[in-house]
């Protein structure tokens, strides 16, 4: 009696790195250090490093706009990035009540230990004909050793390293604008919806000239 074996199923072949995130992926292990994972499109780990608050890039281009210190900045599609301490991103719920702006939807958000952001296109490298649009870019590029600067709690033991106070911007007043710019920008957004469901306004009581 014949035996009919199932057919192996075909292995498909992970997608291959392109030229340009293998240079990608080369600065930033030559110049910064940090590792890049996965792809494509290569990924950066938070939470070892760096951490990351993210919010909408309307609000983030009002932020940036204040005289706020910042670390490196990211921006993909309709989202910004901002680097922050590692370890900074555990500490966002806990700031935003402080500043009482807890239960507020903001669309602020944090990520770190575990998270991933697309690796923004290096400082000095185009963006390659074919890139989605929104490709990850740097605003405000990282440098080496950028990461002892980067806004932190300024408290005693906290911080990027052991002894860190006051090193580099602070993490509360970065918060505290961001949530800021957050509330605004979500207020700008709802107006024009106001308006049109309102329509034109009443003529009923203006005084002839």
């Amino acid at each position: 009696m014949a035996v009919t074996l199932p057919l192996a199923q075909p292995l498909v072949p992970l997608p291959r790195p392109t030229p340009e995130e293998d240079a990608y992926a080369s600065w930033y292990g030559r110049v910064l250090g940090w590792t890049v994972t996965g792809g494509p499109p290569a990924q950066l780990v938070t939470g070892v490093r760096f951490d990351v608050l993210e919010l909408p890039s309307d609000a983030g281009a009002a932020l940036l706009r204040r005289p706020v210190a910042t670390g490196p900045v990211a921006l993909m599609g309709r989202r910004m990035r901002f680097l922050v301490a590692a370890g900074g991103a555990e500490e966002l719920d806990g700031l935003l009540d402080w500043l009482e702006w807890g239960g507020v939807a903001l669309d602020l958000t944090a990520l770190g230990a575990g998270g991933r952001i697309t690796a923004p296109v290096p400082p000095g490298h185009a963006v390659r004909d074919g890139s989605p649009r929104g490709a990850a870019v740097w605003l405000r590029p990282p440098e080496q050793g950028c990461e002892a600067l980067l806004p932190a709690l300024s408290g005693p033991g906290q911080g990027a390293g052991p002894g860190r106070v006051g090193a580099g911007p602070d993490l509360v007043r970065l918060v505290s604008a961001a949530a800021t710019e957050c509330h605004r920008a979500r207020l700008r957004r709802r107006t024009p919806l106001r308006s049109a469901v309102a329509g034109p306004p009443s003529r009923a009581g203006r005084v002839s000239p």
